[in-house]
Order: C-alpha cells, then structure tokens, then sequence
C-alpha cells in the first residue's frame, strides 16, 4: 500500500509490516532494512530474515536492551 506523499524510493519496496523491506545480496544472502536504510538483520534464507526481523523489532518494541556484543573472533590460547 503506498501513501500518495510517500518519497519515490520507498515506494518502489515490497514493505513488510509497513516496518521493513528484505533485499537479496549479491552473495545470495538477505537483509533487512528499517524505512530509516538501518540495516537490521542478516540471514541465509528470505523467510528467515523476515522471522528474525519481526522477532527483532517486536523485542525492540517491548523494550529489550542489547547489552551484549558479539565478535567473530574467539578469545584465549587455541
């Protein structure tokens, strides 16, 4: 549903929610995006992006704190 004032380039997305849109990467990958082009999250699968986001944005709603960080790199002596 597009509103008649809305800017061209959000018009031109499929908006899930009226809340977000998921894009494929050109890895093959999908993420998704808030109206503001925050990107939010990343998945291997289109649906589960899809999940994941509304998972994520009612958590946010609801007032959940992200108070951990996650790294890619592991810690100690391997």
């Amino acid at each position: 549903m597009n509103h008649p004032n809305e800017h061209p380039e959000i018009a031109e997305h499929e908006w899930f929610d009226d809340a977000f849109r998921v894009e494929e990467t050109r890895w093959k990958t999908f993420r998704s995006f808030a109206k503001d082009g925050k990107e939010l999250v990343t998945s291997l699968h289109r649906q589960s992006c899809i999940d994941a986001t509304r998972f994520y944005l009612k958590g946010c709603q609801e007032g959940w704190v992200a108070t951990t960080t996650y790294e890619g790199t592991v810690g100690g002596k391997l």
